[in-house]
């Protein structure tokens, strides 16, 4: 935990910290202006739940917008409407840094912004004048980490606030451990958020994570109770595919605020009746997204934009859920291997736009690419591997064009060909429970820190089986000569029957020889350890 660094060196955060606890101090009205995905819920629940701390008496607030009514980041609707309910001090969590018109409506309202964020700011335009703005990346500043999430840096702006509150550097015993009972929800964002688990993202995930299972917090343990097995270890992958989807699917199809109210309540009975309802809202979003991807598949392949002369894929579309189309862009860039970008096409306000969001590749900065076209945008932000973005739908063609061209010129054939890197080659018999335990120590893993991939040559298939409920997933049985004898290990491959069969290999079977990628790691059952592989890539040997 010592290597989290100083948040005093972060910039703005003093000026931050001190009008927040003089405005507490004050009664004067704050609200915490948050986003809708799981990094701003965190960052909303962390933020809030400090100043809470601190001042119980205080006149905290938050709010979060509606994506699809009001759209991403902080908007002049809704800031004219909390200078109008009393609002002195607006603080942004993970939104804010291109809100230079709405920061200028702030002052000419009386109300004192404070924007912390993550996100990068727009190139040519003049950063928000606000009172403060607390960035990791600000100019100027000294801070030797840039890749925090939003819940990052809520979470450091949190630590300043309580080391302010006590006039030093170092917290109360009982503030430091409510620091630590927050750490969860920085996590949680920090996964969630796909930023680099290095450095002090590293740290924060490292001990937020296991954490989790032992938080006071009843909305935490009742949507971790859904998302996992009793008892389980709590790990990126159970943020990536179990709660983070969860906290998303709020602000996707229903409204983040119930995803907020869940990390704030104390009531138990509250926080598993929203837990329920979030998780019912992700099934929905699960059908909804496949049907967005199937269809975008469709039109992409039908458009000539998969060949290898289009660099990325554009498309537009009556029907397609705003809150949905950034994971099907996720699925599309798995499947074609470069940067999309999807868009509901509808009538608002009596006119035809197009909104929507992308998803880029290692090696294309979207946030870059939207800027090289803003000409044809009528709003966009992010950073470079998601955005957000909107546009008239008669520059629907131009943009498109616009985008084919800038990623003509910085992606080669070659950046759209889809390829697996791995660490070393392997034997079967080299993977051993105290290999696989030593490997574990490197987690947790994600963006920057990927999980060790091994190399197994010329493997032979023992046993091949469908598993799971919907027959979808492969185990195997592979082999390898190991002396005098023969070691083997269980390979599974999630979702590969259906890769098997548009590979050519639905006729694999026992006695076949085979080359592997795979993901080192132990099976856990019934209370006994085996090593096992997860299939990342195979082939006939």
């Amino acid at each position: 935990m010592r290597d989290l660094h100083d948040p005093g060196l972060l910039p703005g955060v003093d000026a931050a910290a001190t009008r927040l606890l003089e405005a507490a101090d004050r009664a004067e009205p704050i609200v915490i202006y948050g986003d809708y995905d799981a990094d701003g819920v965190t960052s909303t629940a962390i933020l809030y739940r400090t100043l809470s701390a601190l001042r119980p008496d205080a006149d905290v607030r938050w709010y979060v917008p509606h994506r699809i009514d009001e759209g991403y980041g902080l908007n002049a609707a809704a800031l004219e409407r909390l200078a109008g309910e009393g609002a002195r001090v607006v603080v942004t969590v993970d939104c804010g840094i291109t809100a230079a018109p709405e920061a200028a409506l702030a002052r000419r309202l009386g109300v004192d912004l404070i924007i912390t964020d993550h996100h990068n700011a727009a190139a040519d335009a003049p950063l928000p004048d606000a009172f403060a703005i607390v960035h990791p990346t600000a100019a100027g500043g000294a801070y030797p980490f840039g890749e925090l999430c939003g819940a990052g840096v809520a979470f450091k702006l949190a630590w300043r606030l309580v080391t302010t509150h006590c006039n030093g550097d170092r917290a109360t015993p009982e503030l430091r451990a409510l620091l630590l009972e927050l750490l969860p929800l920085a996590a949680i964002g920090t996964v969630a958020d796909v930023v680099p688990l290095v450095d002090e993202n590293r740290v924060i995930t490292r001990f937020g994570l296991p954490a989790c299972s032992r938080s006071s917090f009843p909305g935490l343990r009742a949507i971790l109770d859904r998302s996992t097995r009793p008892g389980a270890r709590v790990d990126a992958q159970t943020v990536g595919f179990g709660i983070g989807p969860r906290l998303n699917a709020a602000g996707r199809l229903g409204h983040a605020r119930d995803a907020v109210e869940l990390l704030l309540t104390d009531d138990e009975e509250r926080a598993e009746e929203i837990a329920a309802s979030l998780c019912s809202l992700n099934e929905k979003r699960k059908r909804t997204e496949r049907h967005i991807a199937e269809q975008a598949s469709e039109l992409a392949e039908r458009s000539g934009m998969t060949t290898p002369d289009s660099r990325v894929i554009v498309l537009a579309n009556e029907g397609w859920h705003a809150g949905v189309i950034g994971i099907a862009c996720s699925r599309l860039v798995e499947r074609y291997h470069r940067p999309v970008v999807l868009m509901e096409r509808r009538v608002e306000a009596g006119r035809e736009i197009c909104a929507g969001s992308g998803r880029s590749i290692d090696g294309f900065n979207l946030h870059a690419a939207l800027s090289s076209c803003a000409d044809h945008l009528e709003t966009f932000g992010g950073h470079d591997m998601a955005a957000g973005l909107s546009l008239a739908a008669s520059s629907l063609d131009a943009f498109r064009e616009a985008m084919q061209q800038h990623a003509a010129q910085k992606l080669a054939t070659d950046d759209l060909r889809p390829t697996h890197r791995y660490d070393a080659r392997a034997h079967v018999g080299e993977l051993e429970l105290a290999a696989l335990r030593a490997l574990a120590g490197l987690a947790p893993f994600g963006r920057g820190n990927p999980e060790p991939c091994l190399r197994i040559d010329r493997a032979r298939v023992a046993d091949l089986r469908v598993m799971g409920s919907g027959g979808k997933h492969v185990a195997i049985t592979l082999e390898q000569q190991a002396g005098r004898g023969r070691a083997a290990v269980r390979a599974v491959g999630w979702n590969w029957v259906e890769r098997l069969r548009d590979r050519g290999l639905a006729a694999l079977g026992r006695g076949d020889s085979v080359d592997l990628l795979g993901r080192p790691g132990i099976n856990e059952f019934n209370g006994s350890s085996s090593p096992q592989i997860e299939l990342v890539d195979l082939r006939p040997a």
